[in-house]
């Protein structure tokens, strides 16, 4: 048996380092059971949450009095951009202890459909930031520090959505390397 610590086995030196591709005995396990972390997201309603999530941040915010309308958006944006940044590009794995081990390197978004890009479940999850980012960038008038910070939030999570991103980890954003 091939120790795979030493095969995963990265320069400490190195920012951006791409996930090697699984071995044999890792694809047959992801292909023996379906992968219930993933799944979800093709399900009825999945794709419904997204807009809930965000009408709810919105409310919530707007409760707030010491917030501006222009404020509500940026802050509706930069909460709506971490939570999904967090939940399908910063946590590997599933929760699940069913599978062996055979998504521990992948984040939510390198499993949903099997890693296939611009199947409809991921058009949609692309497009739903670059739509907020454009509602939020409406509502605060244009205004030049919330473009900026709508922005950089809405780059932080559409590049890693991106096809050249696939596997791709940056140590200071990736977690501590599983030994």
């Amino acid at each position: 048996m091939v120790d795979t610590n030493k095969s995963r086995r990265r320069r400490s030196s190195s920012l951006i380092y791409t996930e090697p591709q699984e071995s044999t005995e890792h694809m047959s396990d992801q292909a023996a059971l379906p992968n219930l972390n993933a799944d979800w997201v093709n399900a009825k309603g999945a794709w419904t949450i997204h807009i809930v999530i965000i009408l709810v941040l919105k409310i919530l915010y707007d409760t707030f009095p010491f917030f501006s309308q222009e404020t509500s958006w940026t802050m509706t944006n930069i909460s709506y951009m971490t939570g999904s940044y967090i939940m399908f590009h910063y946590v590997r794995g599933i929760p699940f202890d069913f599978n062996s081990g055979a998504y521990d390197n992948l984040s939510l978004w390198e499993q949903i459909d099997h890693g296939d890009q611009y199947t409809p479940a991921k058009k949609f999850l692309l497009s739903v930031p670059v739509v907020l980012f454009l509602l939020s960038t409406h509502y605060t008038h244009y205004d030049l520090a919330s473009f900026i910070i709508n922005f950089l939030a809405t780059l932080a999570v559409v590049i890693p959505k991106l096809p050249f991103s696939h596997r791709m980890r940056i140590a200071l954003f990736s977690g501590p390397e599983d030994r």
